[in-house]
């Protein structure tokens, strides 16, 4: 990997570190310039190549194979969330909640925007799907299995991406 001057340094924020740090993985000039990407937009979905484009464009040459291993180790530490994106056939990355919101907004859905992959959390409709997660928890304790959580995923089309076409 070789660098040129970033534009901006990346603070990495404290829960985040706490992440990094409880999955062993350094803070390098790599991860910063990742993690920079997704606090940019933290409602935003970019794939590994949208991700290599934005660093190159920030100045960053980095091999695209350890851009790949990057992405997951971010997603199994739980700093990064992997979606699948079906219509481009690629996975899609965006910033995991953090602890404090996660347990706010519990098995609320997730709206994706198909258009510009968008996502935000649905969190008016969490008493319902509360229900729904323990109904599935209990079919799963039935048959002897222990569920960890309930996603909920709803695709569709923001409203900045239908504007332009009314």
């Amino acid at each position: 990997m070789s660098s040129r001057p970033t534009k901006e340094p990346v603070t990495v924020p404290p829960h985040i570190q706490t992440r990094l740090e409880a999955a062993g993985l350094r803070r390098t000039l790599a991860t910063r310039a990742v993690l920079g990407l997704f606090l940019a937009q933290p409602h935003g979905g970019l794939s590994h190549a949208q991700a290599l484009n934005a660093l190159t464009a920030r100045g960053l040459d980095i091999n695209r194979v350890t851009l790949y291993r990057l992405l997951d180790r971010l997603a199994v530490c739980g700093v990064l969330q992997r979606h699948t994106d079906d219509q481009a056939r690629t996975w899609r990355f965006n910033l995991a909640p953090q602890e404090s919101q996660a347990r706010e907004t519990g098995t609320a859905p997730l709206f994706e925007c198909d258009a510009c992959h968008r996502q935000l959390r649905v969190a008016d409709a969490s008493a319902s799907t509360q229900t729904l997660a323990q109904d599935v928890f209990s079919a799963l304790a039935r048959l002897g299995h222990r569920g960890a959580r309930v996603e909920v995923a709803v695709h569709g089309t923001c409203m900045d991406c239908l504007e332009p076409a009314a």
